[in-house]
This record gives structure tokens, sequence and C-alpha cells, in this order.
């Protein structure tokens, strides 16, 4: 039985074990860090427990789509809640929207707040609705290895999209400012400007609106360790504390995995871990990328994150709350264009203990806050203790919620924390933005140039941040491989 050693346990590393198992390799996973989940870890402590990453559960049909892969459902691992409102939105003191959890109740909302906006809306959901069918069938599960892979009829229909940007489409016939912060929001996930996305990627709306906002019942955690568990179950071994040092090769082909623990003999090797820092365990002259390749791409953002505990209920916010009361646009520039850190930053703010009381002691309450930044910023203590100072006072001043005297335990974790756990590069939380020029073959390419037997998944390919992307590339890494070993000539059928 061939041997398939698959470095780092997030995501998309856990997808790909699960589909190379049921292919009948033996798989084993080697994570660098004391638990299985990638960017998905829980941290537990005096009696909270909280996501470290991921908060949103978008996108339910990729899940299914993933479980049905080896005739399993969702229910068998994890429970979910669909969340009603969806999220609030702050833009003032005592000013926000509640985005409702069906499209009517959202298409009702806009039109309140501007006469007529509601039919525009209407239109605008129903082209984001047949975007995200043609990108969810036709272009997402794909290798990124030709042009090829992006034209169909329904792709040249819609050429146009792919050079307007999401902020002319939803500016054209909405003009409140307020509409438009809603509607250009769900592309942060994506990890560009809304000016900088293209007005195809508004199929991201109705994963938003249409298919609703969940909440997996003990957190997103509860994700990791629901496919953790699947992959157990095909035969997948995991071994945690294992940081990878180096990938050895003979000619062409990598031979084994040396770990700071034992020496992984292999077959195939595929790495989950961060792209970039995977090729500094080649020798350079095997890299499929240089380091000033890396410093020229446009990241998604990085984040500021405070895990708090309270010892009480906090009654005036919902389970996901947004704080877009600054200038939205200024915000983006201090991101992706100057790379300074934030003067009047937007922020998030979860209590998914609102939904989930086993998260935390009677009568308290968890906190999960974060402020998006750019990468290759210099933080420390101070600068994430003056950030959440400033989250703290803005909630006051919008909610009238001073949280100060509640909070009884407090984590922070920053720009450099993602580089020293993840072995992020430049620091980034969600990998490479999704702009015109990083989509499709245009990404990272999966599979090593030089080893033909080394592949690589997750963020900074194909097809782009996400949990949801990360299970696709998982799967795409997986097929990708299977019909290589089949064929034995990996790029033939994709030219």
């Amino acid at each position: 039985m061939k041997q398939v050693i698959i470095i780092g346990s997030g995501f998309s590393s856990l997808a790909c074990a699960c589909y190379m198992a049921n292919a009948g390799y033996s798989v084993t996973v080697l994570e660098k860090n004391e638990q299985i989940g990638g960017r998905a870890s829980l941290l537990e402590a005096e009696g909270f427990r909280f996501d470290m990453g991921p908060s949103w559960y978008w996108m339910p049909d990729i899940f299914e789509r993933f479980f049905a892969d080896f005739n399993r459902r969702v229910s068998d691992y994890y429970t979910l809640e669909k969340l009603s409102p969806a999220y609030r939105v702050y833009f003032g003191q005592d000013d926000y929207v509640d985005i409702d959890d069906n499209p009517e109740g959202i298409i009702n909302t806009f039109e309140q707040i501007e006469k007529g906006s509601g039919a525009h809306l209407r239109d605008f959901m129903t082209k984001a609705q047949s975007n995200y069918k043609i990108a969810m069938t036709d272009l997402v599960y794909n290798p990124g290895k030709s042009l090829l892979e992006l034209v169909s009829l329904e792709t040249a229909t819609r050429l146009p999209l792919f050079f307007k940007n999401i902020s002319q489409t939803v500016r054209r016939n909405i003009k409140n400012p307020k509409l438009h912060s809603i509607l250009e929001f769900p592309v942060l996930f994506l990890g560009a400007k809304p000016s900088d996305t293209p007005a195809f990627y508004n199929f991201m709306n109705h994963a938003d609106f249409g298919l609703g906002t969940w909440y997996p019942k003990g957190g997103f955690n509860a994700v990791a360790k629901g496919i953790h568990r699947l992959a157990e179950e095909l035969g997948v071994q995991f071994l945690t504390n294992e940081e990878v040092v180096s990938i050895e090769y003979d000619g062409d082909r990598a031979k084994s995995v040396l770990a700071k623990n034992s020496t992984f003999q292999a077959d195939i090797v595929i790495s989950g871990a961060d792209y970039a820092h995977t090729e500094t365990l080649l020798d350079s002259s095997l890299r499929n990328y240089s380091e000033s390749y890396w410093q020229k791409k446009t990241f998604a953002p990085s984040s500021f994150l405070y895990y708090v505990g309270f010892n009480r209920k906090v009654p005036k916010l919902q389970h996901h709350n947004l704080f877009f009361d600054t200038d939205f646009e200024d915000h983006a520039r201090e991101i992706y264009d100057t790379g300074t850190l934030p003067k009047k930053p937007l922020f998030y703010a979860n209590f998914s203990s609102k939904t989930d009381a086993t998260l935390c002691p009677e009568g308290h309450e968890v906190g999960f806050f974060l402020i998006p930044v750019a990468v290759d910023l210099q933080d420390s203590q101070e600068i994430h203790d003056r950030y959440f100072e400033l989250i703290l006072e803005r909630i006051k001043t919008n909610t009238g919620e001073d949280l100060r005297d509640a909070i009884v335990f407090k984590k922070s974790f920053g720009v450099q924390d993602f580089r020293e756990r993840y072995h992020s590069c430049r620091g980034n939380a969600y990998g490479l933005a999704n702009t015109l020029l990083q989509t499709s073959v245009l990404r990272p390419q999966i599979n090593n140039r030089k080893l033909n037997n080394l592949f690589y998944t997750g963020q900074l390919t194909v097809p782009g941040p996400g949990v949801p992307p990360a299970l696709i590339s998982g799967k795409v890494v997986a097929e990708y491989i299977l019909k290589t070993e089949n064929n034995k000539s990996p790029t033939a059928q994709y030219e």
C-alpha cells in the first residue's frame, strides 16, 4: 500500500486525507501543534472554550457535499443551528441593522432603509444565486492548470463580470452607504477590497443572504473534530507535535519527510501547511516560487484576535456583530494600500455562548473579537491592548454596554502569532486574496514542478481562502493526484 504523508491538519489537509484514504492509500497526517484542526483550534481556559479561528459557518451545501462523498451526512458528525437574526451590523450609537435569516426579510429591511432598493436587491440576488451555481459547479472544483477550465457557455456570457468589480455592481442602483457596506461585507471573506474583487464574486452574497448563517454546536472546532473522526474511520493516522523540518528527495521524487521527532518514508507528499513555508523545507532549486514572488502577492488580511471570558451575560449584542461605525474604505486602504496600523478600524464581535451555553460557565459569556489588519505588521502586546481598549470603548459608545468590569479572562493573538503558530507567510490570517490576477490558473500551482510526487493544498492555492474552499482544495488536489497516478501524465488532461 502506497504511503501518503500530509503536512498540517487544517481543513484542506483533513479533506485531502479523507479522499486519499478512501482511495486505498495509507495516510499519515503530521501536525506541528498540539491539536488537530489548523486555524480551527480550540482554546480552553478557566471554564471557557473559544474557537481560535473560523467562526462563520456559510455555504452549508459545500459541507454536505463533502460528507456525501463518503456516504455520510453532516448530522452524523455535528449539529447545526440556523441563526436568526444571522448577524447585526452597527453603524453608530443605537444605529444598527439586523440581517434576517431569509431573503424576503432582508429585502424588506433594505426597502425600509431605502425606498426602491428592495426590487434592486431582488434582482441582484437572482444574479448572485446564478453565479453561485456556476462557480460551485463549473469553476471551484478545477485544479487551476489551464484557462480552459474557466471556459463554458455560462462563464462566457458572464465575462464582463470579471472586468467589473463588486463595488461598481453594488452601487449602481442602491445608493444608501449602509446598504453598500452590508452588500460589500461578504467579499471580505475572499480577502480583498470590494473595488479589487471581480463582480462575478457576488455569489458570496448568495452564500450570505440566500443560504444563511449557521452555527455548529460546540463551535467551529466541532467541524474540524467531525472531519477528523471521519478521517480516522477511513484509516488515517494523525500525529500531533510533529513539526516538519525538511522534505528529502531522490532525483525527481520526494522520498521522505523529516520531522523533529521522526522520519517518515513517503510515496506521495501533500502539504496543507502554509505554501510559502513548505517551500522553505526544500532545497532552493526545487521551489516553485521565490521569496520575491510571495512579497509581490496580494494577501488577504491578518488579524488581531481576542478571546475574552465575561462573568455576566451581554444582552445588547447578538451572536455575530459587525461594527461598521467608521469608514470602510479608509480601513481597507490601511490594510491593502499603506500597510499601516488602522486609525479607526472596523471590527467583529462574536458571542457564540448566546447560542451555545456549553462554551462557558452558567451565567457567563464567551467573547471573540477580530480586527482585520495588514500583513507584515510588527505587533506587540502593547499594541494588542491598545486596540482592545478601542473595541471596548466603541462597544460602549454604540450599545451602552460597558464590558470592562465583567472581564475575567483575556488572551490576544496577532500577526506574529500567525507566523509562529502556523508558519503563516507574512503573518496572513486568510491566505491569498481572490483578485482577478490571483484567480484559478494565476494562483500558486498545486503540484511541485521539480518533484513529481509533491503537492500543495490550502488557502494559498486553488480555489482560495475560507473553510468551504479549503474543503474543496483538499478534494481538488486528491483527485488530481489520483488521475496523475492512473495516467502518469499529471497535466495532459488539463492542457
